[in-house]
């Protein structure tokens, strides 16, 4: 069915066969993480693109539960593939520059070897039989294909939910064999909440008088009603209420007419009831048990010094996508990895996107431009990082509150205070021009903090290490004296609790770098007092009262009496007068509209 409602992330998937599915069988056992082995074992995959001469542009995506190797068309008469939108020629994951391959996963039902799989030793499909597996193990097999093609490494390895753990896992497991990590709307582990619904759909399935313990492929027909009920629960869970809301309550009592015998008085329960039907005609459920159960038991560490110790093993370069509706892998999981990367000095570029799709957010169209912008500035930058200063990304204006909204007339001298190979954060780093300088100049641990999804994009592209973070909530990423210096480059004028930040770039370095605009400055004394209007003038100053991002108007003397009330010092200050571009050392609250100023502890 086309109809709007019924569209879903997986709509236009079958069970029709792989046309462009190959395969390969590895005799040798392979030895699983719980114990045990797979005698044999067979992994199907299709390839995208050409490999290159250096051998050193292939790129593996990884998919979720009910994916296969099928990630996009090959050609216009291809059958739709589950990730066309950012597979493909000209896309996120250009399949003219990157050799993309994409395997099903071990345990699936879609070639490689799984449940529905003949177990060599007894000439029956394994059913119930098929062991417990991980996603260490789905790697394992993974690693074979990689060595079976020939590849010493990936260039990354790429994958959402399901797929995201896997990608982690061949960071950690494999560090030597990627160059990136990156993993969309994933998790260190599941939450209660999110086993909880697996518990009940696989409960579904073995409760099920067509289970047969595991073993229905004799008997014609299997679990249906089980598996489409564990699918139809699952799909809620990839759903926000605000998609849900949109998509089902203009015609809440004006199902669909669906041929099933599940419930569908509601349009929402006619959906689902298609969902649940479509699963069932291609997939297993048994796969459907082993797949949840390995996502279930996948655990990178209950506390945070065990998350930190595992993924600190990798040292390759990770980008972590949450998506801001995902109620089943919620931003705050992606948190704590990124959290968990910055407290082992490991490279890590974050963003929480806004989005209203829930989890499956990442398998859809909307905000493609920014989750799928940074998949792609990602394996470009892995590549090769952008020039130091390339040009603005059209149709995407720094945010106001960005440091790089005004033409940046202090950045040589922030240069100058800053020694050479310092540790440096920069706190709204905007498209990271200063960053991009300052890896030109050497400096190997350089991370940025920036709200804007659009500038920390740009940073992406530029091979910059950045993490969204909404400066209000303090610094909890980082630890004390991290870093040897901290830059805030006017924006102190935006903050809420001023104090608070001041205090924690404090703690994170051992030197913070501010600058701000003073608003002392003549221009606006004139117009306060001459003109009896709020303050206005070119640079920072340039907004109107009603739309200023301003919540404090420091000046030159404010900042140095705060300082000297808090036992601050002001090791070196500089003070520029923008409109003249001239420094100034004459009355620099009356003739100097920028400060800068260089602080520390006692």
């Amino acid at each position: 069915m086309t109809e709007p409602e019924f569209h879903s992330s997986d709509a236009s998937r079958s069970a029709a066969p792989l046309r462009h599915a190959q395969s390969v069988t590895f005799d040798a056992p392979l030895a699983l993480a719980l114990g045990g082995t797979l005698p044999r074992v067979t992994v199907a995959y299709e390839t995208y693109g050409r490999l290159n001469a250096a051998r050193d542009n292939a790129v593996l995506v990884c998919h979720a539960i009910s994916g296969d190797s099928h990630v996009a068309r090959h050609d216009a008469a291809d059958a739709p593939g589950w990730w066309d939108l950012v597979v493909g020629p000209g896309r996120a994951i250009d399949t003219e520059r990157w050799f993309v391959i994409c395997s099903n996963t071990l345990g699936g039902c879609r070639g490689s070897t799984g449940p529905n799989s003949l177990d060599p030793r007894s000439g029956r499909p394994y059913g119930a039989d098929f062991p417990t597996i991980t996603v260490a193990d789905m790697v394992a097999l993974q690693r074979r294909l990689l060595d079976h093609l020939g590849l010493d490494a990936w260039h990354a390895v790429v994958g959402g939910s399901l797929g995201g753990h896997q990608a982690m896992t061949w960071a950690i497991e494999h560090p030597a064999r990627l160059r990136g990590c990156v993993a969309l709307a994933s998790s260190p582990r599941l939450t209660s909440q999110a086993i909880a619904f697996d518990v009940v759909g696989r409960n579904a399935i073995l409760q099920d008088p067509g289970f047969h313990a595991g073993q229905y492929y004799d008997h014609g027909t299997g679990p249906a009603t089980g598996l489409a009920l564990a699918r139809m629960l699952a799909h809620i869970t990839y759903l926000s209420r605000e998609a849900m809301s949109a998509k089902f309550d203009p015609s809440r009592h004006a199902p669909r007419e669906v041929p099933t015998a599940f419930e569908q008085r509601f349009s929402v329960g006619s959906y689902l009831a298609h969902q649940g039907n479509k699963f069932v005609e291609r997939f297993d459920a048994n796969s459907y048990v082993t797949l949840s159960m390995a996502m279930d038991l996948f655990d990178l560490g209950e506390t945070p010094a065990a998350l930190r110790a595992a993924v600190g093993r990798s040292p390759c370069r990770w980008l972590l996508v949450s998506f801001s509706s995902d109620w089943l892998f919620p931003a705050e999981q992606s948190r704590q990895i990124v959290a968990a990367r910055l407290a082992a000095d490991r490279p890590v570029s974050y963003c929480d996107v806004t989005a209203s799709g829930g989890h499956d957010a990442f398998l859809l169209e909307e905000r493609i431009d920014v989750h799928g912008g940074l998949l792609g500035g990602f394996l470009a930058a892995l590549a090769a990082p952008s020039p130091e200063s390339p040009p603005a990304t059209a149709g995407t204006p720094p945010s106001p509150t960005s440091i790089f909204h005004a033409q940046r007339l202090d950045e040589a001298r922030f240069l100058e205070l800053i020694p050479a190979g310092a540790r440096v954060l920069d706190l709204g780093c905007g498209r990271g021009a200063l960053l991009a300088r300052l890896r030109a100049r050497g400096h190997t641990r350089l991370v940025g903090v920036e709200l804007d999804e659009h500038a920390l994009l740009a940073c992406v592209r530029r091979g910059l290490d950045v993490v969204q973070h909404d400066l209000e909530h303090g610094l909890p990423l980082f630890h004390d004296r991290q870093f040897d210096v901290v830059l805030l480059s006017q924006t102190l004028q935006s903050i809420v609790d001023t104090e608070r930040i001041i205090d924690e770039m404090l703690r994170v370095g051992g030197r913070a770098i501010v600058s701000f605009p003073n608003f002392a400055y003549r221009t606006l004394r004139r117009m306060l007092a001459e003109a009896g209007r709020s303050p206005k003038s070119e640079g920072p100053f340039h907004f109107e009262w009603y739309n200023t991002p301003n919540r404090r108007f420091p000046s030159i003397a404010d900042v140095q009496h705060f300082c000297a009330a808090k036992g601050i010092e002001i090791e070196q200050a500089l003070y520029l007068d923008s409109e003249s571009s001239r420094w100034i050392t004459d009355d620099p609250n009356l003739n100097a509209d920028i400060a800068i100023v260089a602080l520390r502890r006692p």
